[in-house]
């Protein structure tokens, strides 16, 4: 029988070289070319290569897929593929009681189990399923050999491709056609055409093995989305769309992009992604370390160009005085914050939002930055473009936060026109100062500074670290000098508050409760706002993207309800920085500190609570 639903979860789990975040992207994309919503969650280990069939290997890629309002990647499966029983028992809690598990029965001996550090030869019976859990047993490894019996390939590189088995079971389950899957193959394997073959094989065996022997369980549809407006649609992961806003915004401005960076978990597919590009002219310098790559950037952004940085939060720790000297030269720059689990090496592969007082106050002197979030893979892109535009009209750095859950989910993104975008206009320089120009003179009205690119005929200058004087631009001690200088540069960016949208409030304008978020909890926090509104609770959301400075009318917005819940995945950071630029107003707080994505239901109920 076949099933349609509005939306389901599906999680692929097993060892990190089972290929699960292939076989999980595969489908991902499939299902957004068919027109669904999708919103999906990688989640990987540190480790490059753990022990094989051990818990500390399991790596997973869930997604939720649906005809309309899909958020987040969903709170537990409806559907888990389970490669081996280290896979099963991590993620017992991951999966509703009346879940369908397809496992690979080859992989469930003895020997599996106790890698799996299982008391018995049971592992249903010991994790506790329930009857109504739908077990389905395949010998996805025998099947995989039979489907490559003949293709000449050694056993390892065989044992490879028993993720797309998998793959073409679960197309069979959600009635995927494979037709698309094979596209995607074709394009990330055209170089290696026997592991093409082997993949498209298996994925038409697996989708035929379950086509043909039914395997005695219901199959599902998932209707097209009707809520998404025209356009052209593809599944796009935070950090490539982050790379791809700096791509846009360059063109718009008409300037250069340069990005020098530093490798660094989980930031560094955005260099990847750039270092690709010199078909747009972008220009990538891997430095040496961290602080070599927003060096790089600052003398890139004194020469002209659009120079961006991307790191984490123990690399912004380390950038943090030479975007002090981006502040104190009042040069555009824009630096990229992908949060991980801290502190120090911490968390590499696992999300959190603890970065956000380091990107505020994080820096020696009275030393303001803009301060933006984006809060879905697919809008990685629209703020990577707004710090864009921000930095080049403001002169001054802006920090982008985005963090592991952006960076590496995916979600369903329109494909913008350039010339839909909107417009940026970066500072230059009256020509009635040829000859006389300096870096201290500034726009009178807006405090902005203007900007001659290092070595323009007629406009030539030096920039420096030293507090100058106002007038002149040359190096000053004097203190009223220096209290005037530390007023205009904060004057400087507080009124970036007047160049950017008010804040907006989600859900039942209405109602006596308001959650309050910021960045990559948006999805949670609005799924959370529709199941208590249907339930009877009524709740809104004021989600913020721009952090310095606040939207002007913050204040306002939040002084109408009655009770506040900021929600955020640290100890409170964007709590207390409200209590600092808001008055009379009480914030309860609730905080996540597991280092993964909320769980919606939590937030449900402890509202309701």
């Amino acid at each position: 029988m076949t099933t349609p639903l509005q939306s389901v979860v599906v999680r692929f789990s097993g060892d990190s070289g089972d290929g699960m975040q292939l076989t999980g992207t595969l489908f991902s994309n499939l299902s957004a070319i068919l027109g669904n919503e999708i919103s999906t969650f990688p989640d990987f280990p540190a480790e490059i290569r753990a022990p094989q069939g051990t818990l500390g290997g399991v790596s997973g890629f869930q997604v939720q897929l649906g005809s309309s309002h899909v958020f987040t990647p969903g709170d537990k499966a409806d559907v888990l593929v389970a490669m081996n029983p280290a896979a099963l028992k991590v993620n017992i809690g991951n999966i509703r009681p009346d879940s369908v598990i397809i496992i690979d029965t080859d992989s469930f001996t003895g020997k599996d189990l106790e890698k799996a550090l299982y008391q018995t030869d049971n592992p249903f019976t010991e994790l506790g399923l329930p009857e109504s859990q739908q077990i389905v047993p395949v010998a996805l490894t025998t099947l995989t050999k039979e489907s490559l019996r003949d293709s000449g390939m050694d056993n390892k590189a065989v044992l490879r491709s028993k993720n797309m088995f998998a793959l073409g079971l679960v197309c069979w389950l959600f009635n995927r056609p494979i037709d698309k899957a094979v596209h995607f193959l074709e394009s990330k394997f055209k170089k290696k055409p026997d592991l093409l073959t082997a993949n498209i094989r298996c994925l038409t065996d697996g989708f035929n093995y379950g086509q043909n022997l039914a395997l005695n369980i219901n199959t599902y549809t998932i209707d097209k989305s009707d809520d998404l407006p025209h356009g052209v649609y593809t599944s796009i992961a935070g950090n490539k769309a982050t790379a791809w806003g700096l791509i846009a915004a360059a063109e718009k401005a008409g300037k250069r992009l340069f990005l020098g960076s530093y490798p660094i978990t989980p930031a560094t597919d955005i260099m990847h992604e750039l270092a690709a590009r010199k078909d747009v002219g972008a220009v990538v310098v891997q430095a040496e370390d961290e602080i070599a790559g927003v060096c790089t950037a600052i003398g890139a952004s004194f020469a002209g160009c659009l120079a961006a940085t991307s790191t984490s939060g123990p690399g912004l720790s380390l950038k943090s005085e030479a975007i002090g000297l981006a502040v104190m030269a009042e040069l555009p720059l824009v630096v990229i914050d992908v949060q991980r689990g801290g502190p120090s090496t911490g968390l590499p592969t696992k999300t959190e939002q603890t970065d956000l007082l380091q990107a505020v106050y994080g820096r020696n002197g009275e030393c303001p930055a803009v301060v933006i979030a984006a809060s879905t893979p697919s809008n990685c892109f629209r703020y990577a473009y707004e710090a864009s535009r921000l930095a080049l009209e403001n002169m001054t750095p802006v920090i982008l936060l985005s963090d592991t859950y952006l960076a590496n989910g995916t979600s369903l993104w329109k494909l913008p026109k350039l010339a839909e975008l909107p417009e940026i206009h970066p500072q230059g320089v009256p020509e009635e100062l040829h000859g006389q120009f300096n870096p201290a003179l500034r726009d009178p009205d807006t405090l902005i500074r203007y900007f001659a690119p290092a070595g323009k005929e007629g406009f030539e200058h030096r920039n420096i670290g030293l507090e100058r004087d106002q007038l002149k631009g040359s190096i000053s001690t004097n203190p009223d000098n220096h209290a005037a200088m530390i007023r205009n540069r904060a004057q400087k960016v507080a009124q970036v508050a007047n160049r950017i949208p008010l804040l907006e409030v989600y859900g039942n304008k209405d109602a006596d409760t308001l959650l309050v978020g910021f960045g990559s909890t948006e999805g949670h926090l609005k799924a959370a706002v529709d199941i208590l509104n249907s339930e009877g609770k009524p709740a809104a959301l004021a989600h913020f993207n721009y952090i310095n400075p606040l939207p002007r009318n913050t204040q306002q917005v939040l002084s109408a309800y009655r009770r506040i819940v900021v929600c955020e995945l640290n100890t409170g950071q964007f709590a207390a920085y409200l209590r600092t630029k808001t008055e009379g107003l009480r914030f309860e707080q609730f905080n996540s500190l597991g280092a993964q994505p909320f769980q919606v239901n939590d937030i449900v109920e402890y509202v309701k609570s």
